[in-house]
């Protein structure tokens, strides 16, 4: 699944490289993002149902900062961006209560928690309004994006541990929009994106503002939100990720 998302974005790489002067953009985004970060989560195995936690307040779960890297290409009304974005959670408390989890007694005494989630995310974009003379510029596009989640909890208490993976592919479909506020220079844009099915979903939005003090590189302050609930495959997960973030985009 990897390789396909590489591969996808190598050849439109190639295909802006071929593309004439000024039909097409080019560049890469490197984020931090701030998130304040709350989730309930439950292992199942077989029969045996899980104990719900929540991560935060029972698991000691704290906040960290996440990073994301993002390659982005297009030609004309096209756009396709692939961003990475490792999600590394951790949380080591003493408990009084019995939690199970994958079938196993957790507890009471030291427990020790994991999340860990790698995001790929495959995003084309094609703009439906485009008026590139109104003002400093204003497009409003249809996204059709593909988040791919590879991730994992663990738990470990004393010489008892068990760990659960999950891997899910995601389809999403959105709407983007882009004001240009002072020529090139000052420029805002915003997403969402998400899908429902039975009790699970998944929702992701940002906006943000770039200033461009020097051609080709941009300083981007934003907000990002990403929802997710889901019960796949023994895995009961419903979580919230939000705050600010802060972005260095190199473009062409």
């Amino acid at each position: 699944m990897k390789k396909m998302f590489v591969a996808c974005t190598f050849v439109f790489l190639l295909a802006g490289l071929a593309a004439p002067a000024g039909a097409f953009e080019i560049g890469a985004r490197g984020y931090l993002w701030f998130p304040t970060f709350n989730a309930d989560m439950r292992v199942d195995t077989g029969s045996v149902q899980g104990t719900v936690q929540n991560m935060k307040d029972q698991l000691g779960v704290g906040y960290k900062y996440v990073p994301s890297v993002e390659a982005y290409a297009g030609i004309g009304k096209n756009h396709l961006s692939l961003m990475y974005t490792p999600i590394d959670y951790d949380g080591d408390t003493n408990t009084t209560a019995t939690i199970t989890f994958d079938g196993q007694t957790f507890g009471p005494g030291n427990v020790e928690t994991d999340l860990n989630m790698q995001m790929l995310d495959l995003e084309y974009k094609i703009d439906m309004i485009d008026f590139e003379n109104l003002l400093a510029g204003f497009s409003l596009s249809a996204i059709g994006q593909i988040k791919y989640m590879d991730g994992s909890l663990k738990m470990k208490s004393g010489s008892t541990e068990a760990e659960k993976t999950f891997q899910l592919p995601v389809p999403m479909v959105g709407l983007g929009a882009h004001i240009g506020i002072l020529a090139n220079i000052l420029e805002a844009r915003a997403k969402v994106a998400g899908i429902g099915w039975s009790d699970n979903y998944f929702v992701e939005a940002l906006g943000d503002i770039s200033w461009t003090p020097f051609p080709f590189l941009d300083l981007n302050a934003g907000y990002r939100h990403i929802a997710l609930k889901i019960d796949y495959k023994d895995v009961y997960l419903d979580s919230a990720f939000t705050g600010p973030y802060v972005a260095l985009t190199v473009g062409f």
